[in-house]
């Protein structure tokens, strides 16, 4: 694809979705939408990305131009949605549910190209290993589950957590890039 015919907007402010798009030599810039981020509770965690990347994505100011990229993730286990800990002890809490266990990754992508619109959700299953108390202790301790969605990054010290996973590790970070970048492909060669 000539990326030189268009501007890729990025609508996040992670810089782990930036880093993807860096890794892969996309260019793209910045906007973010600092939409509501509120959805009911009844929503499953496919419905809650979906409806997230969408706001997001309506959001965004654009030229004829642009395609216009969103993204919202979810950590999911035993029908929860794990959303950043709001104390050391809350990701304390969220780290001994997920210990030994296997949970998902949701993540929702909007693509936005003039009139078009292409909204998909990509799950990935992460299994942990068995983590002993003073494991997560000493992980809660780096500060690096602060800010993060079911308190772990795998992008950093969080992979020592992982024992396996299940799909595509760029959703894991925050965006399906490849399926994301196929989508493109199609919608602005329509």
């Amino acid at each position: 694809m000539d990326w030189s015919k268009h501007t890729l907007v990025l609508a996040s402010s992670s810089p782990s979705r930036k880093l993807l798009f860096e890794q892969a030599k996309i260019p793209f810039s910045v906007k973010v939408s600092g939409v509501d981020e509120t959805v009911p509770i009844t929503f499953t965690p496919e419905e809650t990305v979906r409806t997230l990347a969408k706001r997001k994505a309506d959001a965004i100011d654009r030229k004829a131009t642009d395609i216009i990229v969103a993204a919202d993730s979810v950590v999911s286990i035993d029908n929860l949605i794990l959303g950043k800990p709001q104390s050391s002890e809350d990701a304390k809490n969220m780290l001994k549910r997920l210990s030994g266990r296997t949970h998902n990754i949701f993540s929702g992508v909007c693509i936005q190209f003039k009139e078009q619109e292409n909204i998909f959700v990509q799950a990935t299953e992460v299994t942990f290993y068995s983590l002993t108390d003073e494991e997560i202790d000493e992980y809660v301790q780096t500060g690096e589950p602060m800010g993060k969605a079911g308190s772990y990054g795998i992008e950093s010290q969080g992979i020592r957590l992982i024992r396996s996973i299940c799909g595509d590790y760029a959703n894991i970070v925050g965006i399906p890039l490849a399926e994301t970048l196929r989508r493109i492909e199609k919608l602005v060669t329509k």
